[in-house]
């Protein structure tokens, strides 16, 4: 499947869910925490360069899941980039992956010794599920997952890895070493209302934080004793759009990206938020988030601009 044709089915698939869902509303920034915005990369959209989820290396490189594209790339502190792994392409194309219609890379996490796990989705059940590229190895697939679902947020905990899965409306957990997913959280609340449930996910605190892009809400689950999910709590809503997100310091506060209406959010503890970026800074459909000391990395798909995928840096303030 072509690039192009990946990039239009996406569009479409967007574009009608937020006819359906409705289109977020601008918000006017307060003071905001974020300064020196900049584009620091621009990236090859025809190539299918469109960066879903990000990765920070200890020696100030990037690594990228490049979604249409089937790639992990690792993005140089000069800004070279270097493909690390592309992904096999689905005998039928990819047509059969639900609500998007081509296959696409999307979450992506580090352990401290190096090796990348992420997520690939298919719609075929001999591709669709959790992969594993060791430094200097090849991918190899260590999770199944089914492949009516979308595999989106990845998150690695204690020896184990906790998946969205954005159709099913699902949270699964697998052990890094790989083996047979469980549910491990399901419930409306992660379900989805037309186009994508449950999306972003972090473990901060000993709790399984979680995005509902349709939903447009954030969801904090905390892992009993035993590992099971607890009650779910609603920690902020009126988020629509809303994708992947990344905590500022120790504390609860979220820089989230909105996806649909080219925004980064400042979400406080109490659920309140503050637009801290926007078009104006150059995101093009904000994906996903990192946080480096006082720097903050923005991942810019151009899903719907078709223009620009890039990524975004910002300068932390002291107080946020």
């Amino acid at each position: 499947m072509s690039t192009k044709f990946a990039r239009n089915a996406l569009v479409a698939a967007i574009t009608a869910a937020t006819l359906a869902v409705g289109w977020p509303g601008s918000a006017t920034a307060a003071a905001a925490p974020l300064s020196h915005a900049r584009i620091a990369e621009h990236f090859d959209l025809a190539g299918g360069q469109m960066p879903e989820n990000i990765v920070l290396e200890p020696d100030g490189s990037i690594d990228l899941s490049f979604s249409a594209a089937r790639r992990i790339a690792r993005i140089t502190r000069d800004g070279t980039v270097r493909v690390l792994a592309t992904l096999p392409a689905p005998a039928d194309g990819g047509v059969h992956t639900p609500s998007l219609g081509f296959p696409l890379v999307t979450g992506l996490v580090r352990d401290a010794h190096g090796t990348l796990y992420f997520l690939y989705a298919t719609g075929t059940a001999d591709l669709t599920g959790v992969w594993r590229l060791t430094p200097g190895g090849t991918p190899e697939r260590i999770a199944a997952l089914p492949a009516d679902g979308l595999p989106n947020g990845l998150a690695l905990d204690s020896g184990k890895l906790y998946i969205t899965d954005s159709v099913r409306g699902v949270i699964w957990r697998v052990p890094a070493r790989g083996g047979t997913p469980k549910v491990w959280a399901d419930g409306a609340e992660l379900a989805s209302t037309g186009f994508l449930g449950a999306n972003g996910l972090k473990v901060h605190n000993g709790d399984v934080w979680v995005s509902n892009m349709d939903q447009g809400t954030v969801l904090r689950y905390p892992v009993r004793r035993n590992g099971s999910a607890g009650a779910v709590e609603v920690v902020a809503e009126q988020l629509p759009g809303i994708d992947d997100f990344a905590f500022v310091g120790r504390g609860d506060r979220i820089l989230a990206a909105l996806d649909q209406s080219d925004q980064v959010a400042l979400v406080e503890p109490d659920g309140s938020h503050t637009i801290v970026l926007s078009a104006q800074d150059g995101l093009q459909n904000p994906t996903a988030l990192a946080v480096r000391g006082d720097t903050v990395y923005v991942t810019s798909a151009a899903y719907l601009t078709a223009k620009d995928p890039n990524l975004v840096t910002a300068r932390i303030q002291q107080h946020c």
